[in-house]
């Protein structure tokens, strides 16, 4: 690495340095020992992973539920030492299918009738990344856990927040209540398995480390402040507070509609943007939230789908568009994904996101010729998931296939109306906002 200055010339790399590397038979033989994904030509699609999509006549959605989030990290200060901070924003966008299709037959659109698909809620968060404390904590990592905790705590609608659907939600209330959960490692003496009882949590939803009796969080459970550097800062971590805070929001409105009437859920779908899954230190998160999708399969119902818009399954996708015919779906299994998608040896012990996923995957190319990357919550990850794996797939992509949005290849209206209106731009919105923190810091 080179040396960085601020008052001398920069150090530059070498531009002879390369030949050392080529001529090394470990690299040689490293590379040559290298799988990449194959070729379109080499792409074999297995008839018995695949099936003709119909859509279903009675379609029984009647509301959609699209949740989305994005961020932004701004400098606060851009002298040395420089110092960050992160604007996040969640929206959870609403609309009727009743609204979408009525504007399929009107010549013209009324300004009226489009704000109907507009119907979003927005959620905002600001963590501290790099060289920023809040005043009452001693260092990023508690900075950034008042943070989140404060966020959790904040009521929503009426006297409810967040923090008590993560009870919910950590504790089964919804169905036999487990006594407790287990810590990864305690944020003040990372004192190891920290026991989380259910009845000892106090009303502020915090509990005591039995070692150190520093103060926990219920929201520790998503083990952040173990990725978090006081030097490095936290800049780790933004992609995973945004999918978890959306897939908590996903929770969050189920627990709200099954306190209300549970009937509804037949009614609703809910579209995430992204994969079902929670990753890196968020990834003990998928098993209460399978355990939240076994219960409403087996004792309500749930419509719920995972779209993806980047990645190695999208770039797939893409690559084989010309050999899948239109209408058609194709289910991917372990030996598919580690052939053709992730290069790796088929291990059938070690099935594909089965610590992180709490779905099962597939690609489906509609009758317009869009191609999805769609995940479905399952009650159990298997190798090589059937079509009956797949719970209400067939409601699922019939509106997959109706919500076809021509503002971007392979998008989806709910996906790209959220989006729209909860990202933070490069410009105008980063200057705004570093205008906006760089003055609110300096006059307090």
């Amino acid at each position: 690495m080179a040396y960085s200055s601020r008052r001398r010339p920069p150090e530059y790399a070498s531009k002879t340095s390369h030949s050392q590397i080529i001529q090394d038979s470990d690299v040689q033989s490293f590379i040559s020992g290298c799988n990449i994904p194959k070729p379109i030509e080499d792409i074999t699609i297995p008839h018995d992973q695949q099936f003709v999509f119909s859509p279903i006549k009675k379609n029984p959605i009647k509301q959609i539920v699209a949740i989305d989030g994005g961020y932004e990290e701004i400098p606060v200060r851009s002298e040395f030492p420089s110092a960050t901070i992160c604007f996040f924003q969640f929206g959870v966008l609403v609309f009727s299918i009743e609204d979408l299709e009525n504007l399929e037959y009107r010549p013209f659109i009324d300004p009226e009738d489009m704000a109907k698909l507009k119907q979003i809620q927005r959620f905002k968060l600001t963590i501290p990344v790099r060289n920023v404390t809040l005043k009452t904590e001693t260092s990023i990592t508690h900075s950034v856990r008042r943070a989140l905790y404060n966020f959790f705590m904040t009521k929503l609608e009426e006297s409810d927040t967040l923090m008590e659907t993560m009870r919910w939600f950590i504790f089964q209330e919804y169905d036999h209540p487990v006594s407790e959960w287990i810590l990864g490692s305690c944020p003040h003496c990372r004192e190891a398995r920290i026991p989380l009882s259910r009845i000892g949590m106090t009303k502020a939803y915090t509990f005591q480390c039995p070692k150190c009796n520093g103060q926990i969080y219920l929201t520790d459970v998503f083990r952040l402040h173990e990725a978090i550097d006081d030097e490095l800062g936290a800049g780790g971590i933004l992609g995973y507070v945004t999918t978890t805070i959306e897939q908590i929001l996903l929770v969050h409105v189920i627990r709200l509609i099954l306190r209300l009437k549970p009937a509804m859920l037949n009614e609703f779908l809910f579209i995430k943007d992204g994969p079902l899954a929670f990753f890196g230190q968020t990834a003990n998160m998928h098993r209460p939230m399978r355990m939240l999708v076994k219960y409403l399969f087996a004792n309500h119902n749930l419509y719920l789908a995972g779209l993806e818009k980047s990645g190695a399954f999208v770039e797939h996708a893409d690559e084989i568009r010309k050999i899948l015919p239109d209408a058609t779906v194709l289910l991917l299994d372990n030996d598919y994904i580690y052939k053709y998608i992730l290069p790796a040896t088929v291990d059938p012990n070690n099935i594909f996101g089965q610590t992180t996923y709490y779905n099962n995957k597939l690609i489906f190319k509609a009758s317009n010729g869009g191609m999805y990357v769609v995940t479905l919550p399952s009650t159990d990850k298997k190798a090589s998931p059937s079509k009956a794996d797949f719970c209400n797939i067939q409601e699922i992509l019939t509106n997959v296939d109706k919500l076809k949005c021509d503002m971007y290849d392979n998008a989806l209206l709910p996906v790209a109306l959220a989006n729209k209106l909860i990202s933070l731009a490069q410009f105008p919105s980063s200057r705004i906002l570093k205008r906006f923190a760089v003055v609110t810091i300096a006059n307090n």
